[in-house]
């Protein structure tokens, strides 16, 4: 039986702090979870053996303390983490903070796009670097 091709999920900012996506969206290649963080709220202090993270801030600001030093993440913000690192997210403010993590092991596999102008093309596809945006809608 083949997977189906698209999977669907959602961030419930006011669920539980752990909200395992890459199960929901049946991800095998990476790890990506959401963490919302209540006010005031810290997670533990952890690393990983091979895994690297990124933390992606979606609402609220976050202070991602990375062996001992504090930084602080607004909205949009990233950081990336490497595996033999400690690290805390923490939430010392009055707000909640909803944060995006990917992890990941092992070696980029690079760009393997095909594209196409159209819906309408045959054929085989290019490269997406050799196949031009197309106009923006109409209003």
């Amino acid at each position: 039986m083949n997977e189906p091709a698209v999977n669907f999920a959602a961030i419930d900012p006011d669920g539980d702090t752990f909200q395992l996506l890459r199960r929901e969206l049946g991800i095998t290649s990476f790890g990506v979870n959401a963490l919302i963080l209540r006010p005031r709220q810290r997670l533990r202090v952890h690393r990983h053996e091979r895994q690297e993270e990124v933390y992606l801030v979606l609402e609220g600001e976050l202070t991602l303390i990375v062996e001992g030093e504090a930084h602080v993440l607004g909205r949009g913000r990233l950081a990336r983490v490497g595996p033999e690192s400690k690290r805390q997210l923490t939430n010392p403010s009055g707000d909640h903070v909803v944060v995006l993590a990917l992890g990941g092991d092992g070696e980029h596999q690079g760009r393997d796009g095909i594209a196409w102008s159209s819906w309408d093309d045959e054929g085989e596809g290019r490269s997406p670097q050799e196949v031009p945006l197309p106009d923006d809608l109409p209003e």
